[in-house]
């Protein structure tokens, strides 16, 4: 076992947390075979079985599911001491991986890398866009940026800004339908609503001082927020969209504003969430305290504080 490294324990790790040898190699970009036989490698320098293989996949022996706790703590040990090293040395480095949605990785993300690499040269990014809620430990994501109402215990998550959403519609598509005089006028107009997460098709007003909620019923969906944006541009129907990209639309003349006296103005948080641990190594620190600064200068006012969230569903 003292032959051991740790480039076998992030393998055996990585196949603990895929649960299929096909989801290691594709990630390596390497064959099959050669997982297979470097998890063979390390079952014998073991002396056990440490992986029970089936037609239905592979789970964890209890001697592989000891080995894994040990690899887990050792790769956390060795990251920290490479933060502790980085922290030394006055400039955090290495790959970070970050999740986040569509719209937040298109218009505020990408346009941030350019000062983010001016700042911290040593630091790469490996984006993994879209609109689902990731498994962090699962696809070995650093950092996740997400709206959420809840998440996990073993996460932490910090806010870095907020996020405002409202409706918009194409030019176009207003001249041939007009525009809606009242919440309650939309279940006449061709509407543009999210397939894969039904609380965004709850559009929320204030109608004389009072909440009002529009139960969205499309015509058109996406299970993506930017396609949703696209087909909006199209002149599809109507749709609410993150301020952040109507705002930037309505600016270009592609969209124009709907039942803007209506719409409930409460944003939402926006927050970077980490494994629990994980938030205090140099590189995943700079990349939050770079964001958190990039947001406010987009005009949020984030919490800088450190919070945990309950446990319960999470909604990107």
């Amino acid at each position: 076992m003292r032959d051991l490294q740790f480039a076998d324990m992030h393998l055996f790790a990585r196949v603990a947390e895929l649960g299929t040898l096909s989801a290691v190699a594709r990630e390596r970009d390497a064959p099959v075979s050669q997982v297979s036989r470097n998890l063979a490698r390390i079952e014998k320098a073991c002396g056990a079985r440490l992986i029970h293989r089936s037609t239905h996949g592979l789970s964890l022996t209890a001697e592989g599911q000891t080995f894994f706790e040990y690899c887990r703590r050792m790769l956390g040990t060795l990251d920290e001491l490479e933060g502790e090293f980085a922290s030394k040395a006055g400039e955090p480095s290495g790959v970070v991986r970050v999740a986040a949605s569509t719209v937040i990785a298109h218009y505020q993300l990408v346009p941030s890398l350019g000062g983010l690499t001016q700042r911290h040269p040593r630091l790469r990014i490996e984006l993994e866009v879209g609109d689902r809620m990731v498994d962090m430990a699962r696809e070995g994501i650093d950092i996740a940026i997400r709206t959420v109402t809840s998440l996990p215990d073993t996460v932490v998550a910090r806010q870095i800004g907020t996020l405002g959403r409202a409706l918009y519609a194409a030019p176009g598509y207003i001249a041939a339908a007009g525009q809606p005089a009242t919440p309650d006028e939309l279940a006449h107009h061709r509407l543009v609503t999210n397939s894969a997460v039904n609380m965004l098709n709850e559009w929320r007003f204030v109608v004389k001082g009072k909440p009002h909620v529009f139960h969205a019923e499309g015509q058109w969906k996406a299970n993506d927020t930017n396609m949703a944006a696209t087909m909006v541009v199209q002149g599809l129907g109507i749709g609410r969209l993150a301020t952040i990209v109507g705002e930037t639309l309505v600016r270009q003349k592609l969209l124009v504003p709907v039942l803007a006296k209506y719409i409930d103005d409460t944003t939402v948080p926006v927050y970077a969430v980490t494994m629990s641990g994980r938030h205090r190594l140099p590189k995943i620190r700079a990349c939050i305290d770079y964001w958190a600064e990039w947001f406010a200068a987009a005009g949020a006012q984030p919490d800088a504080k450190v919070q945990r969230i309950a446990p319960r569903r999470a909604a990107g």
